[in-house]
């Protein structure tokens, strides 16, 4: 177990590929020194089983919000919903500590982008009056992203599975935000992805799993789970030719200013 526990700011905890052993699932992120893990919502319809993992799982922080994928079969009511959950947790014990998961989804062909742009802009506003950061999802959208985020301005946040370019990334650190990485980075062939791991400044990453989600390369087609976050953070410390030690520490420190954890 590292010596600084590690956050794993992107994890679907909540998905159906982990309901017959979610138990083990988070102890085993726990035992091999996973300290926190934050799970985003994708949908109004998952805010309440998004909300058991951290009634659940001590070292569970949650984010609520409604992904771009599923902005088709969501209603203008759930925005409605999503401020009165925010509304009712927000100085609980169960407080979330970001919207999210938000954002555009260009990548999918056929997307209705009109109405993908209409609900993130109104979750940034949301965001933005209860002083929340935000967890965004960038999918061939970051510079679309990026105008939304100047047009209303958000307490930073992360941007989640950054696969950007060097501009584009400065641009987010300049708005507040970090950028989230992954197993998507332990690919021989992501060349891109890693001279940006390896040359961004370390202030500026955290780690993620988006478990299920984006397995590293040692799983291949596999599920993926928190308790790759140890192994992820060794292959950006690789990367960079640092200590992992040093790697979980800054990335830890990150996670925590940008979600204002304790």
């Amino acid at each position: 177990m590292p010596a600084t526990l590690l956050i794993d700011t992107h994890c679907h905890l909540d998905a159906g590929e982990f309901a017959d052993d979610r138990d083990g699932v988070a102890a085993a992120a726990r035992h091999v020194g996973v300290g926190t893990i934050v799970v985003p919502s994708v949908a109004a319809s998952n805010f309440t089983v998004v909300r058991a993992c951290a009634e659940c799982y001590s070292h569970c922080r949650i984010a609520y919000g409604i992904h771009p994928l599923y902005i088709e079969q969501a209603l203008d009511d759930d925005l409605l919903r999503l401020r009165d959950w925010l509304r009712c947790e927000e100085s609980g014990a169960l407080r979330p500590v970001a919207v999210g998961e938000i954002g555009l989804d260009y990548y999918v062909p056929g997307v209705d982008v009109a109405r993908q742009e209409r609900f993130f802009i109104e979750q940034l506003k949301i965001a933005r009056d209860f002083d929340l950061p935000v967890l965004l999802h960038v999918r061939r959208a970051i510079d679309q992203v990026l105008k939304c985020l100047r047009r209303v301005g958000v307490r930073g946040g992360i941007a989640h599975a950054f696969n950007g370019s060097r501009q584009q990334a400065d641009q987010f650190l300049a708005l507040g935000f970090k950028l989230g990485f992954g197993g998507a980075m332990t690919y021989p062939r992501a060349t891109r992805l890693r001279t940006l791991a390896a040359d961004l400044p370390l202030e500026a990453l955290v780690l993620e799993t988006d478990a299920p989600d984006i397995p590293p390369a040692w799983i291949g087609r596999g599920r993926n789970s928190p308790a790759e976050l140890p192994r992820i953070a060794e292959a950006l410390a690789d990367l960079r030719g640092i200590e992992t030690a040093e790697v979980a520490a800054m990335t830890t420190s990150n996670a925590k200013s940008v979600l204002f954890l304790s």
